[in-house]
């Protein structure tokens, strides 16, 4: 499946691990937010808190998103240094 990355007006910036990374690598995965969050053991509002940047995640925290994902944190953080202009 391939998932647009475009930003759409009313999404957050990307000062945190949100929308569009967390989201675009969900959506990659073909995950809806309910299956991430059980994957994760986490609740599923945490996982919109965080595609919306009300919330940012702990390191440990992107851990357990990217094995729910099934990839590895070094691939959300650098997806998140070039969103960010950093590399």
């Amino acid at each position: 499946m391939k998932v647009s990355r475009t930003r759409n007006a009313g999404q957050a910036s990307s000062d945190s691990l949100e929308c569009p990374v967390a989201q675009w690598l969900r959506l990659a995965a073909g995950l809806s937010q309910e299956e991430l969050a059980e994957r994760a053991n986490i609740h599923r509002t945490y996982v919109s808190q965080i595609e919306r940047g009300l919330k940012s995640p702990t390191l440990v925290m992107v851990f357990r998103l990217a094995k729910a994902l099934g990839t590895i944190p070094s691939k959300i953080l650098k997806q998140l240094e070039s969103d960010l202009g950093m590399s």
